[in-house]
């Protein structure tokens, strides 16, 4: 698993953390760590799910994250 903290803009509330939260859970491969406004600790399998899915999922629910870092 990598681990990655992923900076994601647009978020404001918690609604929009209960968003990133909900389009994670559905994802093989993802453990979701914690969710913040602004920031996403999450941990991925890249042999289920490649990172760039998890970034385009993120984007489907109208948000724009990158990786601050991963380890």
């Amino acid at each position: 698993m990598t681990r990655l903290h992923l900076d994601i803009d647009g978020m404001t509330c918690g609604h929009c953390v209960q968003a990133v939260r909900k389009a994670l859970e559905g994802m093989p491969g993802v453990e979701i760590g914690d969710v913040r406004i602004g920031s996403a600790d999450v941990a991925v399998d890249e042999r289920q799910v490649p990172r760039e899915k998890v970034l385009d999922t993120i984007a489907d629910v109208g948000y724009q994250a990158t990786v601050g870092s991963a380890v």
